[in-house]
């Protein structure tokens, strides 16, 4: 009878699995019909695919070490006007370095369409890095990162920089700047498609460097501790189609001790965001503010949330409330 009782029991679980796995998968079958069912959907995948086309084309390039630009100094007479605007409006934001970071499997090739944006607004120093494709720690990679900043840093004779990384860089970059000191040298963080609150995708393989992205993993843990005087902004470029962010708005990022500024993007890829003119825009527009370094809201409060197509301002954490106020703006951490 005691074996009846654990079949029947051990039947059950089995049921309730099976429910659970079936109501997951129709809820993402919605959502995928959601997403990819509008022409605003279907024109952001076609876009993906033409651009995963073109990366596949110039991806052996990126393989190629970049050498780092020497400074060419504040003469504005040989630029064009876009050029010449910035560096005669604000000099130390057109003078400060971006560093530009890769995600998992790829190389600096990905920023192709993005670095040439940014010199085209007027930014001096763009620089692409490359780290190891066998990289299996994000610790360790974020500690390279470290040797990365300091050498941009004394090349341009800048005291402070600006990184922007897709997908896996920036959560690097994050760790760099929130559990290894790199507040101090980074002004502003950029990250594109990075899975802040770890992805579902990582459950498909089987690396060191994956189980480190999955939701709950270690590293994702370590991330959500206190970060008391952080003195990095966040900018925050997240997609509501991002296919490997999952669920996407794990992209998302919250934190009490941080200054987070959001981009949400509706109808983008995971590999089109560095290429979508509306991020490039954003970017472009964040990094070149520095008037007193002064972000819009303290840690803790309320977030700024930009949503394309749309110019309403959101609040946290109730992310679909909307409010036309304008944000108040605040003193910086420090």
């Amino acid at each position: 009878m005691a074996l009846v009782h654990a079949g029947v029991d051990r039947l059950a679980r089995v049921a309730e699995v099976a429910r659970a796995a079936a109501a997951d998968l129709t809820r993402a079958g919605a959502y995928a019909a959601r997403t990819f069912g509008c022409p605003a959907g279907v024109r952001g995948l076609a876009v993906e695919w033409a651009w995963l086309a073109a990366h596949l084309a110039v991806y052996p390039a990126g393989f190629v070490h970049e050498q780092l630009e020497n400074p060419t100094g504040h003469r504005t007479d040989p630029l064009p006007p876009l050029r010449r605007s910035l560096v005669v409006t604000d000099i130390e934001a057109a003078g400060t370095p971006i560093l530009l970071l890769h995600g998992i499997m790829d190389n600096r090739s990905v920023f192709t369409v993005f670095r040439r944006a940014l010199k085209r607004r007027g930014f001096g120093v763009v620089h692409a890095v490359n780290y190891s494709l066998l990289t299996e720690d994000i610790r360790t990679a974020a500690r390279r990162l470290h040797e990365h900043v300091d050498q941009v840093r004394e090349r341009a004779g800048a005291e402070r920089i600006h990184i922007v990384g897709h997908s896996l860089g920036g959560v690097i970059a994050r760790y760099h700047v929130q559990r290894m000191g790199g507040d101090a040298a980074v002004d502003t963080l950029v990250t594109l498609g990075s899975p802040h609150g770890g992805t579902l995708a990582a459950h498909l393989l089987p690396t060191p460097l994956a189980r480190q992205l999955r939701p709950g993993s270690d590293v994702i843990a370590e991330l959500t501790e206190p970060a008391p005087g952080c003195r990095t902004r966040f900018l925050v470029v997240w997609s509501r189609m991002d296919q490997l962010v999952l669920p996407q708005r794990n992209g998302r990022l919250r934190h009490p001790d941080l200054e987070v500024e959001e981009l949400e993007i509706r109808d983008v890829g995971h590999l089109a965001l560095p290429v979508d003119p509306r991020t490039v825009h954003r970017v472009a527009t964040s990094l070149g503010r520095t008037v007193g370094r002064v972000h819009p809201f303290r840690p803790g409060q309320t977030y700024s949330r930009v949503t394309s197509g749309r110019s309403a301002t959101e609040r946290h954490p109730n992310p679909d409330a909307a409010s036309t106020a304008r944000p108040r703006r605040a003193r910086s951490c420090r």
